[in-house]
């Protein structure tokens, strides 16, 4: 008998001495019994002995087949172990977050390295999109949007931050310091087309211009006013790093705009670890790039 033979053999050999049966060992092993009776007949014919005594339908085992079982199931517990030990721990389903295009390139993807550093046990999967989310369609776990859209009743909202707004531009648009809105080309988008009314109604007037050009999202907006091309209402969020660099100024400042973000989830938070893990850190961190008081 070959040694592959000889431990498929083993394995028949094993189950009916564990059980004490043919039948109960074919059905563990979902097998037929006749495919269990003739793996033991090649077994005690290579051993030269019987390894069970077969009487009034019952099978018990000799004082061989007692000495060969015990050695059997030792090696099958070692091999476990064995395998168990060499065996590469299953990696964590990654959490599908969808995002905003905008906010996911300009001011998460830039915090990922950070996220993964703290949290090396909960990966991410990035699906950019905005507006309403199809969980089960898409596959996602949890969305982070802004508040300016109705979702389903039926999910959990957990509020992450307010938005901030503020017109901003390249320095070279600024005059000995300030800058007049009225003699500025306004770059609006078609992703927020009421982002400057919003402004206006968040704080004093000031001032407009009859030059305007709307651009189709968020980004390019952004984009043109860092060329020197005119004025856009930017989040706070959106053009952190362009600021801080000196692409960009906001010199009149930033305000609440009355929306704010959230993070949505068809499953409660507090059921799963790796969706309170995200909710805590977005907060830290979207809080964190907010004006002082």
């Amino acid at each position: 008998m070959s040694r592959q033979t000889a431990l498929g053999s083993l394995r028949f050999f094993e189950a009916a001495a564990r059980l004490g049966s043919f039948v109960q060992a074919a059905d563990e092993l979902h097998v037929t019994h006749g495919a269990v009776s003739r793996q033991i007949r090649l077994l005690e014919a290579s051993l030269g002995t019987a390894l069970f005594e077969r009487r009034n339908r019952g099978v018990f085992l000799t004082a061989p087949g007692a000495q060969l079982r015990d050695a059997v199931q030792q090696a099958f517990e070692r091999l476990d172990a064995a395998l168990d030990a060499v065996r590469q721990p299953a990696r964590p389903a990654p959490l599908v977050v969808s995002c905003e295009p905008t906010i996911a390139m300009k001011w998460l993807i830039p915090r990922l390295g950070d996220f993964y550093q703290r949290h090396p046990g909960v990966p991410l999967h990035l699906y950019a999109a905005g507006g309403p989310v199809a969980f089960q369609r898409d596959a996602v776990d949890v969305a982070l949007r802004r508040n300016d859209f109705a979702w389903d009743g039926g999910l959990h909202v957990e509020k992450v931050c307010d938005e901030w707004i503020a017109p901003v531009c390249a320095p070279a648009l600024l005059r000995q310091g300030r800058l007049d809105l009225s003699a500025q080309r306004l770059l609006h988008t078609a992703s927020r087309p009421a982002a400057w009314a919003h402004w206006r109604a968040a704080g004093t007037d000031d001032g407009s211009s009859s030059d305007s050009q709307t651009y189709e999202h968020f980004y390019l907006s952004l984009q043109a006013a860092c060329a020197g091309l005119g004025v856009a209402i930017g989040s706070i969020f959106m053009v952190r790093e362009e600021i801080d660099s000196g692409r960009l100024v906001a010199p009149l400042g930033f305000r609440r705009d009355g929306s704010g973000y959230v993070l949505l989830s068809p499953l409660p938070f507090d059921g799963d670890a790796r969706r309170t893990t995200l909710l805590h850190w977005l907060c830290e961190q979207m809080g964190s790039a907010l004006p002082a008081p």
